[in-house]
């Protein structure tokens, strides 16, 4: 079943986007934002992991047709850290280990930094 979230910046205060679709299931995770032809300003996509890992919160860019912005999360929902990720680039890996990746229009990459605090809900 598939599950939308707001998310929002809590240490800017501020909502970042009003649809998230969640992602657990490994298919969900592969399949990510590929082959999509775009992405409307507030929506994105969580991909939820099973542990903190630089090497499993890795993503890729092939087949995706625009850029977006990549931003890391621990368990807890701090920001490790937010990559601009480009079209058809091989491979984008966070500079510290996390659990979840949020993919998103560009613009977040100017609206979170690394040790916001993000939260998921209405």
């Amino acid at each position: 079943m598939t599950t939308y979230a707001a998310v929002w910046n809590e240490t800017q205060s501020e909502r970042l986007l009003g649809r998230v679709r969640r992602c657990a299931s490994f298919l969900c995770r592969l399949r990510g934002l590929t082959f999509r032809r775009t992405l409307g300003d507030d929506e994105g996509c969580l991909l939820v992991g099973q542990r903190e890992s630089r090497t499993d919160t890795a993503i890729h860019m092939l087949f995706v047709f625009f850029p977006i912005a990549a931003i890391w999360l621990n368990r807890n929902g701090r920001v490790v850290d937010v990559q601009l990720a480009r079209p058809f680039r091989p491979l984008y890996v966070p500079r510290a280990p996390a659990r979840d990746v949020l993919e998103g229009p560009p613009t977040l990459v100017d609206r979170v930094h690394t040790g916001d605090q993000l939260r998921f809900g209405g």
